[in-house]
């Protein structure tokens, strides 16, 4: 569906970075900061573009029209209001990983590319649904695949993930080490940001945001009752902070509970 550091090496990469003129200061949309980057968005879109053949190829996509319409019909309200226009974005369904299992999670990656796994469709209302999609949408607005990647891999295998050459090696490995670090899970604060700009997306296209709040403990007791555990905290950790902290950007009241670890 298309719509149109660890010290050391950050240190290594940026002085490769500088002898090769690619290191750029850009303001950032979704987090008003100024930030440094060794890859120019052209190279994000490819790197995406590559990671999402390799997803195809390997996770279980699904092509049910039902599911596709519910997807398209909170998309088209949410994506005029993204900050980022200059990305064409792309919204799938999968039915399983590439293990072949199913799963209760979403993720997203570099380029505008956005995924929500059946079993979790299935598990929220429309608001909610909007709200997990916008997260997603977040993190691509905001970079934070980017900024995690320069600071793991450095400049040669994010040049490596960028370009077309599917029969070398050193490509392959590049994607699933890629891959590896996007769905491994965020910080607290790129969770927090996301979450803040998933409040203003929905706010701006009509959606409730407090299904924010609704989705996070609607998951906490679904793990809490049944022997099957929730793959999206393992992606998306610190449940109790991020309830708390929509609330306090909403500026709804805090109770008791809002202060004790999930």
């Amino acid at each position: 569906m298309r719509y149109i550091l660890i010290p050391k090496v950050l240190t290594f990469v940026l002085g490769a970075s500088i002898s090769a003129g690619c290191v750029t200061t850009e303001y950032n949309v979704g987090t008003h900061t100024q930030d440094i980057y060794f890859y120019s968005t052209e190279s994000e879109i490819n790197m995406g573009r590559n990671i999402a053949k390799k997803i195809k190829s390997e996770f279980e996509v699904s092509s049910n029209p039902y599911d596709i319409k519910r997807v398209d019909s909170v998309v088209r309200k949410i994506l005029p209001f993204i900050d980022r226009q200059e990305l064409s974005y792309y919204f799938y369904i999968l039915d399983s990983d590439d293990k072949g299992k199913e799963q209760i999670n979403a993720f997203s990656v570099p380029g505008g590319y956005v995924y929500i796994f059946k079993d979790l469709l299935d598990m929220l209302d429309e608001d909610e649904l909007a709200f997990v999609l916008a997260h997603e949408v977040g993190h691509i607005v905001s970079r934070h695949h980017i900024k995690r990647l320069q600071a793991v891999m450095g400049s040669n295998l994010l040049l490596i993930a960028s370009k077309a050459a599917p029969s070398d090696s050193n490509f392959s490995g590049g994607l699933s080490f890629a891959l590896a670090q996007i769905i491994s899970g965020y910080s607290r604060q790129d969770e927090f940001n996301a979450d803040e700009l998933a409040v203003e997306y929905c706010e701006s296209a009509g959606f409730d945001p407090r299904a924010g709040i609704e989705v996070l403990e609607k998951l906490y007791n679904y793990e809490k009752e049944n022997l099957r555990p929730v793959s999206y905290f393992r992606t998306h950790p610190y449940t109790d902070q991020r309830i708390r902290h929509i609330k306090e950007t909403l500026q709804l009241s805090l109770d008791v509970d809002d202060y004790i670890n999930y």
